[in-house]
């Protein structure tokens, strides 16, 4: 039996250096990578083609490390195998990403059917079939990557499943899975019901590897649905905020876990948010150069929007802090046959996994979602050449704050409205004053966006 593992500790570092930085997930490609190690290789299948799952470390200049996870596939040289190639030929094998295999996508899928424990060198790779899902789902004829991805892999089954494989690791169980197994053993409809997982149990870390859940096909994603015809997408907007407002009250509504049970926001809560947006807007508006047109509406007024930031501020604490999606947007939403449905849960990519674990707000994700609004009408025009509707941002911003406040537990949010407003423009200025900083350094034609943005917030009474 051909020795997997040695074949990998082998494979010449420059190799899977040059292969690792140049992968879209690779998040650290600006960094000083010193040197790659791998620090487990699991072999999950001994004979042709080969699969070993590896967790590769990335060393930096700095001293500093992250840890990725990358499935390895191994098929003798001469087979012809050139889908995302590391190594064409070492000693004799084909070393390439795994997750563009069929044939692995359903060595991981039969695995986590049969919730078998793998033992490694360090620790213990588990797979897991969720109880809420029927023994037998997922068709695996057809296996097949998902291209244009960014921090993760994904690969669909048939038309059934698709799994999503967790590039860069942070020890602890990721929220994607924590909030999709919390929602799922609930019932709440309008999410991807969470069918298994995999994860890594040991001395290097605990950690979350991938999740496996219903494939919606055929349905649309919100934000192409709302780039595509603007003004039939108001009605829509009002659905999508009751969804919204269910989710919330869905994840606030259990008092006996601690990971979940809603808690009483201090002021301290509230003051800390004020000077991290307070210290951002001082940062940006610093930098700002006054002769660029298109930062006319607020050059000079970095003072009135920090002044604007403690009038909202001056609301006290109120409603409640919960688990929330942590990353809300119209590119995280899709409509299916039943209606809305909201998927990756992981929040912000670039946070840390106890940032991303932290209760906040559900006014949080209303700010992101009511930003992502304000980006679609922009995009509409500047991408497609579409008329924009007069007063479109407007009318389906409130049409979603109506969907979403008549379904929403109102215990969530702070007594009245007005009080709930003004926590809401809390959070849309320090959205609009984050995606200021991002589009100056990133797209330069999108700048006007969060400039329109925070000029509204200062102009409102």
């Amino acid at each position: 039996m051909t020795d997997v593992a040695g074949l990998l500790t082998s494979l010449p570092e420059d190799r899977l250096h040059e292969w690792i930085l140049d992968q879209r997930w690779f998040a650290s490609k600006n960094r000083d990578v010193a040197h790659f190690n791998v620090l487990e290789a699991v072999p999950l299948r001994e004979e042709p083609p080969m699969l070993v799952l590896a967790l590769v470390e990335a060393h930096f200049g700095t001293g500093t490390h992250e840890v990725y996870q990358v499935p390895l596939g191994l098929r003798p040289a001469d087979a012809g195998w050139t889908e995302r190639v590391i190594s064409p030929d070492h000693e004799g094998w084909t070393v390439y990403d795994a997750l563009a295999d069929g044939a692995h996508g359903r060595e991981l899928l039969h695995r986590m059917r049969r919730s078998v424990d793998v033992s490694a060198e360090e620790g213990t790779l588990a797979f897991r079939w969720a109880k809420s899902a029927a023994a037998g789902a997922g068709g695996t004829v057809d296996v097949r990557p998902v291209g244009g991805e960014q921090s993760n892999s994904s690969i669909v089954f048939g038309e059934d499943l698709i799994l999503k494989a967790f590039r860069r690791l942070e020890p602890g169980v990721n929220p994607e899975l924590e909030v999709l197994r919390f929602l799922s053993s609930r019932g709440f409809p309008h999410i991807a019901p969470l069918v298994g997982w995999y994860e890594y149990e040991g001395r290097l870390m605990n950690v979350t590897l991938g999740t496996l859940q219903e494939y919606l096909a055929g349905a649309r994603d919100g934000w192409e649905l709302a780039m595509e015809d603007l003004e039939g997408f108001v009605p829509r907007a009002r659905d999508l905020g009751v969804v919204s407002g269910e989710l919330h009250t869905a994840l606030g509504s259990e008092g006996s876990d601690p990971d979940f049970a809603p808690e009483e926001p201090s002021a301290e809560n509230l003051s800390l948010l004020t000077a991290t947006i307070d210290e951002e807007i001082e940062r940006v508006f610093s930098d700002l150069d006054e002769e660029d047109e298109r930062v006319a509406p607020i050059a000079g007024r970095g003072q009135d929007a920090r002044e604007r930031l403690q009038a909202l501020s001056h609301i006290g604490a109120g409603g409640r802090i919960i688990r929330t999606h942590g990353d809300y947007h119209l590119g995280q939403t899709m409509l299916a046959d039943r209606g809305w449905v909201i998927l990756d849960f992981e929040g912000e990519p670039a946070r840390s996994l106890p940032e991303r674990r932290r209760k906040r707000s559900p006014l949080r994700d209303v700010a992101g979602m009511l930003r992502s609004f304000a980006y679609a009408a922009s995009a509409a025009g500047m991408q497609r050449s579409a008329a924009v509707p007069e007063g479109w941002e407007e009318t389906v911003r409130e049409a979603f704050l109506e969907g979403y406040h008549g379904a929403v537990d109102p215990a969530l949010l702070p007594p009245g409205h007005e009080a709930t407003a003004k926590l809401l423009a809390v959070f849309e200025l320090e959205k609009a004053v984050y995606e200021l900083r991002y589009e100056l350094n990133n797209r330069p034609d999108w700048v006007r966006i969060p400039v329109a943005g925070i000029a509204r917030l200062l102009e409102a009474t």
